[in-house]
């Protein structure tokens, strides 16, 4: 196990601690019904509809429409949000789909993708300085959260042009310090995404060459919950997909309430309204539940987690498993990637069908 510091490496240590307890074919544990929910989220473009969803009125409406109360938390580090997703102090955590699966599922905790809201379409980078290729990055000290969607991206950037793993030595960065290490003289590579990722790109001397544009559909952000939870409280997951799509549609509108949302969306990002629809523009949104269903329908689908988790599983990241096959993962219609005794990743497509239909 790489040894780690910051609060990703507790992340990682916290999985695989768990991991040796929840390797078994155990059942979910059972929840109760209840009427009040946590759920975490952390600053990215594609998850800035939920707290201004709450701002604006949006995550009261639908949760008065179940008779519960939906509590939305920022966590400044995003990492800690799943870490306290994970220890059960949330009900549900904004995520992307590795770090779904390397944390709470590879630590045994029984979680659902209900909400596949985005891709990130060039939100996640590779940047050098002084050098416009990434072949250029061998050797150079890269900076990044390791064991993240930043570390998986450079693997696959690196393949792309024949090097390996080994060759790029990389440190350990939190994205609360990312912007601030590459600013040093020294630092010449790194991996981030946005906000951080632009804020980095304007610096003098620094081309961007690889980004997640060129593995369109691997780096998924979801909305995930306790399946427990959600078994015993299928209402959360009503209300949440109706705050969700409500929400986009109308950040999507070109008219003067959309642009006013997506304007306030910006600020709470801590970004400009023209950074912010700037990095709109590098966010594929399934605005459109139909196509959230038909995505996470696809084949396409079963293929690109195949990837993600081979590239776990290469990292260490399912500690005690002696084989990728180890985590399960369900995905709509029945189709299982890995263990069908041990999944504790599930794509449950049942609220954004809900959305599709008309019938929240």
């Amino acid at each position: 196990m790489i040894k780690l510091v910051g609060k990703f490496g507790t992340a990682v240590l916290m999985a695989g601690a768990l991991m040796l307890a929840g390797c078994s074919a155990s059942p979910s544990p059972q929840a109760e019904p209840k009427t009040e929910f946590n759920i975490g989220w952390s600053i990215y473009a594609g998850w800035m509809p939920w707290p201004y969803a709450q701002q604006a009125g949006i995550v009261k409406k639908w949760s008065d429409k179940y008779d519960i109360k939906i509590n939305l938390v920022q966590v400044n580090d995003y990492v800690e949000s799943v870490n306290q997703y994970t220890a059960g102090k949330f009900d549900g955590v904004t995520v992307t789909n590795m770090d779904a699966l390397t944390i709470p599922a590879a630590g045994g905790k029984d979680t659902s993708a209900i909400i596949v809201g985005d891709y990130s379409n060039g939100n996640d980078g590779i940047l050098l300085k002084g050098a416009n290729s990434l072949a250029a990055i061998k050797g150079k000290q890269t900076y990044l959260v390791e064991l993240s969607v930043s570390h998986y991206l450079l693997a696959r950037g690196l393949e792309s042009v024949g090097l390996k793993s080994t060759d790029v030595p990389t440190v350990n960065t939190s994205d609360a310090d990312i912007v601030a290490a590459f600013g040093a003289p020294d630092v010449s590579a790194a991996v981030a995404w946005n906000p951080q990722l632009s804020v980095m790109k304007g610096q003098a001397g620094v081309t961007q060459v690889f980004s997640s544009a060129d593995i369109p559909g691997e780096i998924l952000d979801l909305m995930v919950v306790d399946t427990a939870t959600l078994k015993a409280n299928p209402n959360l997951g009503k209300a949440l997909a109706g705050i969700w799509y409500e929400t986009v549609a109308l950040m999507q509108q070109q008219d003067a309430k959309g642009a006013e949302a997506r304007a306030a969306m910006a600020k709470l990002s801590g970004a400009t309204p023209e950074m912010f629809d700037s990095q709109l523009k590098t966010t594929f949104l399934y605005a459109d539940p139909k196509a959230a269903v038909a995505a996470t329908n696809a084949p396409e689908l079963v293929t690109k987690m195949t990837l993600v988790r081979d590239f776990s599983f290469s990292k260490g990241l399912f500690k005690g498993a002696a084989s990728a096959d180890a985590v399960g993962i369900g995905f709509p219609g029945g189709k299982t990637l890995g263990d069908p005794a041990r999944v504790t990743l599930r794509f449950d497509d049942s609220f954004m069908k809900l959305a599709a239909d008309g019938k929240l």
